[in-house]
């Protein structure tokens, strides 16, 4: 890995993300439109498996059986679904910071983005207290290609790193307070700690509005995954040729009007 020494927030942040595809949206990159439902995906899986059409009904939960075309295409060997338009506008841009060399975000921050800026340091701060560790702060983080990065808010020993969220959204909290679901950031975990080669890593969330109860700070460690890293790095490479492919057509393809 490549480490950049910068602060997050800082032109030479915004830089070093330039062209990069970065942790923050492999979750955006991997979500599909148009998929099959897991009913329709369990019927394929038990086709494939090698049972005969009333078996896979069944097993699907089926009770006649199912003509939709994405079933189609699927037994066929076709890939079902498709990316989403942020994932398509997210490509192009990188396309065109490739070609530019310049970062297209013209380093805009949204008041959460402030926010957390603002509180990271005592989410740092706290997490070290509450967990018994001294976190490094790391910057920015990229695979030695400079294909893929992340904002890796700190790093811990020789084997660890952190993620700290100020998050201000009651559904975005209660989902993790109460919840106890953390899914929304599991890509950019385990994307940290692929990028990182590291074997855990301390997701925390930081919430100063919790502090007359003493719970402004939850947080949980999270082991590598390697057979989610790798069903993930297959996503990002796939998405890799999608940037290619547009920065291609940039520069071949598209014809500017006299």
């Amino acid at each position: 890995m490549i480490i950049y020494q910068c602060a997050q927030g800082s032109p030479e942040w915004h830089q070093a993300r330039c062209g990069v595809i970065t942790a923050s949206m492999f979750g955006v990159i991997r979500k599909r439109v148009g998929c099959l439902t897991d009913q329709q995906q369990r019927f394929v899986d038990a086709v494939r498996a090698g049972r005969d059409e009333k078996g896979a009904m069944a097993a699907a939960g089926y009770k006649t059986k199912p003509r939709a075309e994405g079933i189609e295409r699927a037994l066929a060997g076709e890939v079902v679904g498709e990316y989403s338009d942020a994932a398509k506008d997210y490509a192009f841009r990188l396309a065109v910071e490739r070609i530019s060399g310049e970062p297209l975000d013209e380093q805009f921050q949204t008041f959460a983005m402030r926010r957390g800026h603002e509180l990271e340091p005592d989410a740092r701060f706290a997490h070290e207290m509450a967990a018994g560790v001294t976190v490094v702060r790391a910057g920015f983080v990229t695979t030695d290609d400079n294909a893929f990065g992340g904002s890796a808010d700190g790093l811990i020993g020789e084997d660890g790193g952190s993620e700290y969220k100020c998050l201000i959204d009651p559904a975005r909290l209660r989902q993790v307070l109460i919840d106890n679901d953390t899914s929304e950031f599991t890509d950019q975990v385990q994307g940290c700690l692929w990028l990182s080669g590291r074997k855990w890593w301390h997701f925390a969330l930081y919430c100063p509005a919790l502090a007359p109860i003493g719970k402004e700070l939850w947080w949980r460690e999270f082991k590598r995954d390697d057979d989610y890293i790798e069903r993930m790095e297959s996503d990002l490479v796939q998405f890799k040729s999608l940037v290619d492919e547009n920065e291609r057509r940039l520069r071949d393809d598209v014809r500017i009007a006299a």
